[in-house]
């Protein structure tokens, strides 16, 4: 089969690989008929963060089951599904409390790599989720997004309270953040600001629910968040990035007693005790659970009443994947989808 491979930063390359096989008999090998980048994928492309040799790159993904394991009993061949990054149980108690990214057995689900034509997906059965009947063509994209990207942003909505009669602020205009706005309308906000400085961006918050957009930083960036706010600092805050500048902006930014939602994988970030101290907020975050939500994703998107697959503004080959990562690293696309 042909896959993508990162060889270090700024190598990457479709080859020939292995068909993955089963391995554990709780597996399944899914035929994946599109998959994309992530923005995670970005840091090792960048030279951040270490790549051991080859990398098999991927971790977002739908697909066709076309083998299971012995012990897996609910996902059956020639089902479309749906799985999250990392692999859960779906039975173990932190599972069962909605945080199956901390699931005893937890593993990256797709270590074989999703950006490819075929994948192996660990614990089946309490992985994937499967959709109604073979969806249309068109809700593909959406369902992809559902995998990550979505219910990444969805999480950070939650962690961060948002709700009625909130007003949202999200740090962050890549696919997370962006969804995260769709996540804070779905859940009823009252003012939803967006941070972004790139029209495309802005245009794109806008749909999906942004009622302000705030193109400042820094100091001049809270102070505008503030008096969109009466003064007081957003209820709920998303953070959606990752960086130093982007967490203190996201803390700042956030009104005393109100929630900050922080789901960017951090790279070199300190946080401030002292000031977070005094700050009187409240942190929630981490590798989104994004099981938890999918059921509740797929009815959303197979009843068309969200459309997250408007983050891929760009739509590639395969074997283009190279070109893919260059458009995002570049910021020239938002996401990058990939089609087998």
């Amino acid at each position: 089969m042909r896959g993508v491979v990162m060889h270090g930063p700024g190598d990457v390359s479709v080859e020939e690989r292995e068909r993955p096989q089963i391995v554990e008999p709780t597996d399944a090998i899914i035929r994946v008929p599109a998959s994309c980048i992530c923005g995670s994928d970005l840091w090792p492309y960048r030279g951040i963060g270490e790549t051991n040799g080859p990398t098999p790159m991927g971790h977002e993904y739908v697909g066709i089951v076309e083998e299971v394991g012995d012990a897996v009993s609910t996902i059956k061949p020639g089902q479309f599904v749906v799985g999250s990054f990392f692999a859960s149980d779906n039975t173990c108690e932190i599972c069962q409390s909605g945080y199956q990214t901390h699931c005893v057995q937890r593993q990256p689900a797709a270590a074989t790599g999703a950006q490819s034509e075929f994948v192996r997906i660990a614990l089946a059965d309490g992985t994937l989720v499967a959709t109604p009947d073979q969806p249309d063509p068109e809700l593909i994209p959406s369902l992809l997004a559902a995998s990550d990207v979505l219910g990444t942003g969805w999480f950070a909505a939650v962690a961060a309270q948002a709700g009625p009669g909130k007003a949202v602020t999200v740090v962050g205009d890549g696919a997370v953040g962006l969804l995260a706005v769709l996540a804070a309308k779905q859940l009823g906000a009252e003012r939803i600001i967006a941070m972004s400085r790139h029209e495309p961006r802005q245009k794109l918050a806008r749909e999906f629910g942004a009622t302000d957009i705030v193109e400042e930083r820094g100091d001049e960036g809270v102070a505008r968040v503030k008096e969109l706010t009466g003064g007081l600092g957003a209820h709920s805050v998303v953070e959606a990035v990752g960086t130093q500048e982007s967490m203190m902006q996201a803390i700042r930014s956030t009104r005393p007693g109100g929630h900050l939602g922080y789901v960017g994988v951090f790279h070199d970030v300190e946080l401030p005790v002292t000031d977070l101290f005094f700050s009187g907020i409240n942190l929630h975050g981490g590798p989104a659970p994004v099981r938890r939500f999918l059921p509740e994703f797929i009815d959303l998107i197979w009843n068309r009443r969200i459309d997250p697959g408007k983050v891929f503004d760009l739509e590639l080959p395969l074997d283009q994947a190279a070109a893919g990562y260059e458009a995002m690293d570049t910021r020239q696309a938002i996401k990058v989808l990939l089609r087998s």
